[in-house]
């Protein structure tokens, strides 16, 4: 099971690479926040689950190997799934406060 602030940066870093396909490791480390190790890391494995494919776009060998990223299929399932999974927690920590302000009103009512 992956830990729950792994799955944020994974959701994270697969709405970058659908927004900037093209975006570098170092941009991608910058913006999440995260090591360069990590977001090396982390790509490594949406690569192996499928979730990401990665495809190199310079002919010359001379020349900075460059990188897009291509969300797959089952990348979108997965960021959807991501992004259903945090919107139940939100909702969930919605819901609660919700439950706790109407009971410190009722006991404020209470003492009045």
């Amino acid at each position: 099971m992956i830990e729950q602030p792994q799955k944020e940066e994974n959701l994270l870093l697969l709405k970058e690479l659908e927004a900037k396909p093209n975006i570098t490791q170092r941009e991608l480390s910058v913006r999440l926040n995260i090591s360069l190790g990590k977001t090396n890391y982390l790509l490594r494995e949406l690569i192996f689950k499928g979730f990401i494919k990665a495809k190199n776009f310079t002919n010359n060998s001379g020349k900075l190997m460059k990188i897009h990223y291509l969300l797959t299929e089952k990348g979108l399932e997965e960021k959807f799934r991501l992004l259903k999974h945090f919107l139940q927690i939100k909702e969930e920590g919605y819901n609660k406060l919700k439950q706790e302000w109407k009971y410190s009103l009722n006991e404020k009512a209470g003492r009045l």
